[in-house]
């Protein structure tokens, strides 16, 4: 390969390219990009999720991290809002459920 400056083009990103040129899904370059370990998450408080839900926006809005690792903790933080997002669900349908009783009370 001769080294003339200009940027090298592998196999690989050709194909990928060419396939958004047709319409067709891109697909990504490398199929190494690693996952969030997001296992330990539903058996999280409320509370832990939130603030680790924090921090992961934090260090996403602060930037600087590589793309590999942007993904990972944006899968993360997807995961830890669910869960907080359910908790919450859950302790609505519980209040409703109380309110519930004491109107039958009442």
């Amino acid at each position: 390969m001769i080294n003339d400056g200009a940027p090298q083009t592998t196999a690989t990103q050709t194909t990928a390219a060419k396939g958004t040129a047709t319409g067709e899904t891109a697909q990504p370059v490398s199929a190494e990009f690693s996952t969030a370990q997001t296992q330990d998450i539903e058996s999280m408080s409320y509370e832990r999720a939130r603030e680790e839900l924090v921090s992961v926006v934090t260090k996403l809005e602060t930037g600087g991290a590589p793309l590999e690792e942007s993904l990972a903790l944006w899968q993360r933080g997807e995961a830890l809002a669910d869960r907080c997002e359910r908790w919450l669900d859950g302790a609505r349908t519980r209040l409703e459920e109380v309110r519930a009783e004491l109107s039958e009370d009442s």
